[in-house]
């Protein structure tokens, strides 16, 4: 019998260590799917008794102190999370596709989602990004209050993904672009020099890889590129897990114009064919810029063989009472950005 080695049982070490994390994950997601599902028929089997008797707040008060006392280690009870419960079987009732994809998120974002939106559509673009992205839920209240989905569907995406991708990895890209980035986390309302913006999402990557979305992993900022004795840098630079693939960003504190198109072409040539591994597929490239008119990035993208995206950027000028404490201040923001230069 062959003595096993110590990369060999790493490996299976390795291999076995994801399959228990997987297992707990999997267990977590069934756990919490019965949760809402158990919430749904509870608020269900009050509608159906309200319907029939003359009962209401009294009743539902005593309810709630009767299951807390059958169940005191068990949370989630109380009175007003009982009416939450009845309120939700009403909004998904009629929609059961709404309903399954609402068993996928944490009740609480649930709650935040079906009190605060109306709108059918718009409680299925939050749930899906909620699932997609991970939202935690001060990150769901900042883009609710930050009205994401009208800009979602007043601000269309833009891209040539469909002509210089293959289909699966056009889909994908397209489900990764955004029509708009909130930039509030920044702390400024004003406009910004290019280098100033971009050392201000350098010094709070962490918060600009949360907008940015799941799957993008920081490579760096003024990447060195190379050809003949001639260099050049892109403003940042990402590996997306998901697209196995370099992004490029380039940061435009102004309108966008048509040449931006064709310097983000070139740098993605370069990025394919100087720093893209075996197995990795085509460089994407983002132009992020303050403004853009949207016929003009049309005729743009369509000579460009490359996969590029616009979109704008917002600097949120009264960024949501609830979330306002997580920004630094001015004063924070400028020590920060000091010490960055530094």
């Amino acid at each position: 019998m062959t003595p096993i080695t110590e990369s060999t049982y790493l490996e299976l070490f390795k291999h076995i260590k994801t399959l228990i994390i997987n297992a707990k994950l999997q267990a977590v997601y069934a756990v919490n799917r019965e949760l809402i599902r158990l919430y749904q028929q509870i608020g269900e089997k009050i509608v159906e008794k309200q319907q029939g008797e003359t009962w209401g707040k009294s009743v539902v008060e005593q309810l709630s102190k009767d299951l807390k006392a059958s169940f005191p280690a068990e949370k989630g009870f109380s009175t007003q999370n009982l009416w939450l419960m009845r309120q939700f079987y009403l909004c998904y009732k009629d929609n059961e596709i709404l309903y399954q994809l609402a068993r996928e998120i944490p009740w609480m974002h649930n709650v935040m989602i079906f009190t605060k939106i109306k709108e059918k559509e718009a409680q299925e673009y939050y749930i899906q990004s909620v699932i997609s992205f991970h939202w935690s839920r001060n990150v769901l209240l900042n883009k609710i209050k930050a009205a994401a989905y009208q800009r979602y569907i007043e601000n269309p995406l833009q891209h040539n993904f469909a002509a210089t991708l293959p289909e699966h990895l056009a889909e994908l890209a397209k489900e990764t672009l955004k029509s708009s980035y909130i930039l509030d986390f920044l702390g400024v309302t004003e406009p910004l020099l290019e280098r100033e913006l971009e050392k201000r999402l350098v010094t709070y990557i962490k918060a600009f890889l949360l907008e940015l979305g799941k799957g993008f992993a920081f490579l760096g900022n003024q990447y060195r590129l190379t050809l003949g004795e001639n260099e050049y840098f892109i403003d940042l630079l990402f590996y997306h897990r998901s697209l196995k693939c370099l992004i490029a960003i380039e940061l435009k504190t102004g309108e966008f114009k048509p040449e931006y198109a064709g310097k983000m072409n070139f740098y993605l040539e370069l990025l394919d064919e100087k720093e893209r591994l075996t197995g990795e597929n085509p460089a994407i490239g983002i132009i992020l810029c303050a403004e853009k008119d949207d016929l003009e990035v049309e005729y743009a993208l369509r000579t460009s063989h490359k996969p590029v995206g616009v979109a704008e950027y917002i600097l949120t000028q009264n960024p949501p009472e609830e979330v306002r404490n997580q920004f630094p201040s001015t004063e924070e923001l400028k020590n920060a950005l000091q010490k960055f230069l530094r």
